[in-house]
């Protein structure tokens, strides 16, 4: 079995943390990282994932989870009829958005069965980046997929304009 380790921030005023809370308006992105800096891992192989809440303003990290055992980027397990993915989908519930270089479809079904939108980047980029490109989606028109996604996850995203300004 597949052990799991959460890593939360916890509030310095002697509040109880509240990583399960999201803001109102806020998506929650996961981001398969190998270092907590960026956006560089596969999602089978990722030993660990940092979540984001995101919104339309900004955002603020939720926690970090790690595994310790995980898929090689090959897609081959160590030992056959080892589970190494099932910990991770259900370790990310709770994500919208979920941000890795690539996904095996087996995978990716599980995720979306989840209703987590699995999202493959071309290369390897900063965390704060990819970020700022979702923050960015939020503030304006988002793409038709993100609609659909936040409408999943019982947001009401703006509609685009048609009218003539």
């Amino acid at each position: 079995m597949t052990a799991v380790r959460r890593l939360t921030l916890v509030p310095t005023d002697g509040a109880e943390a509240t990583s399960a809370e999201r803001p109102a308006g806020a998506v929650r992105v996961a981001i398969a990282t190998s270092d907590m800096k960026g956006l560089n891992a596969h999602f089978g192989s990722a030993a660990r994932f940092a979540v984001y809440d995101v919104t339309k303003d900004g955002w603020s990290f939720v926690e970090a989870l790690a595994f310790d055992d995980v898929t090689q980027e090959s897609g081959q397990h160590k030992t056959d009829g080892d589970d190494r993915i099932t910990p991770k989908v259900e370790a990310l519930a709770g994500c919208h958005l979920l941000f890795c270089l690539a996904i095996g479809g087996p995978s990716a079904a599980k995720v979306v069965a989840h209703k987590i939108h699995p999202i493959k980047v071309a290369q390897a980029s900063p965390i704060d980046e990819v970020l700022e490109r979702t923050r960015t989606m939020l503030a304006g028109t988002p793409p038709p997929w993100l609609r659909k996604v936040l409408a999943e996850a019982g947001f009401a995203p703006p509609k685009p304009s048609f009218a003539d300004d």
